[in-house]
């Protein structure tokens, strides 16, 4: 997949993700999106909050489980913490 392509899959992925914290499901729709000897392609689909909770699941689970091994390391306990940001 070409950069720009890409670029785009990632913006609409993002607001996806924003957008199914309040909706059941979500229209996806990039045109132009790449090309082939047969022409244009484009990306229609509807994504379920559930389905997209199952594509990043096993991400979420790494991410719980480097941060208990920290808190763990510098000796803090998950009760100590309030809140956690990620970037």
């Amino acid at each position: 997949m070409d950069r720009l392509a890409l670029h785009r899959l990632q913006k609409v992925v993002k607001k996806a993700k924003i957008e199914l914290s309040s909706t059941s499901q979500i229209e996806i729709n990039l045109p132009f999106i790449a090309t082939d000897t047969f022409g244009a392609k484009h990306l229609n689909v509807t994504l379920i909050r559930s389905k997209f909770e199952n594509l990043v699941n096993h991400l979420i689970e790494r991410i719980n489980t480097f941060c208990k091994n920290y808190l763990k390391d510098v000796g803090i306990s998950t009760k100590d913490v309030d809140e956690l940001l990620l970037f």
